[in-house]
């Protein structure tokens, strides 16, 4: 996996919200025959850690491609994650297509080399023309190290290291017994009336085999989050009333 950020965000301050973006590079995974594991992974981390996902954009091995995407997200958000590419083969071109994008040479970095030496006396591998491929890394990248093939991602562009974090979003999840269409109405109210609480309707089929809604609010404000939930309630009793 290899990181970049955009230089013109490096002032901004605490208290803003963090974003992120995740650019999927690879042919394989356009096609349908690998399916992505990475994405959710990623966003449920950034939940965690509260930083805001904000896109996802999936492009080929192709070198344009990937700079204009790379450049066009590292421009709008904090972060760009990116995933694939990283490889011994002739389409694994991330690294090349990250340095383009950051206006960076790219060359064989030393401290890789001897991270993949090391792992190869130890499984009894050959440093060949291809695995030399993967210690190639942009001017300046920190490694990332890799517990399980060795081969180090890289980050690029960032101010420090480690990630800058903000407030974890919170959530609360209410079962609505109730059609997501008995409630859209009532629901676009509340939602419209509590700024700040994100809210959304998730149907599903309950252990009876009947159509139900869960009803997920999610908020970085506790106390605006309680309000919201508590409007929700309510709107369900009344609504269930009405209905039955």
């Amino acid at each position: 996996m290899a990181g970049a950020r955009a230089g013109d965000k490096q002032g901004v301050v605490e208290s803003e919200i963090v974003t992120a973006a995740v650019l999927v590079i690879g042919d394989e995974i356009l096609s349908g025959r690998t399916r992505d594991k990475n994405i959710g992974f990623i966003a449920e981390h950034m939940t965690a850690i509260g930083i805001d996902l904000k896109e996802v954009r999936v492009v080929p091995d192709e070198e344009p491609e990937i700079v204009a995407a790379l450049n066009a997200l590292r421009a709008r958000y904090t972060y760009v994650f990116t995933t694939g590419g990283i490889g011994p083969t002739h389409d694994d071109i991330t690294a090349d297509a990250v340095a383009k994008a950051f206006n960076l040479p790219i060359d064989y970095d030393p401290r890789a080399v001897d991270i993949l030496r090391e792992r190869l006396a130890v499984t009894g591998g050959e440093m060949n023309e291809a695995r030399l491929r993967m210690t190639r890394m942009p001017r300046g990248a920190e490694l990332v190290l890799n517990k399980i093939s060795a081969a180090p991602g890289f980050v690029i562009g960032y101010v420090t290291p480690q990630l800058r974090t903000g407030t974890a979003m919170v959530s609360q999840t209410v079962r609505a017994d109730l059609r997501e269409g008995d409630i859209g109405t009532e629901l676009g109210a509340i939602a419209k009336a509590h700024v700040g609480v994100i809210i959304g309707s998730y149907p599903f089929m309950d252990e009876e085999r009947r159509p139900n809604t869960n009803i997920v609010l999610r908020s970085r404000d506790p106390q605006k989050l309680a309000a919201a939930k508590a409007a929700v309630e309510a709107m369900l009793e009344r609504v269930q009333t009405t209905i039955i």
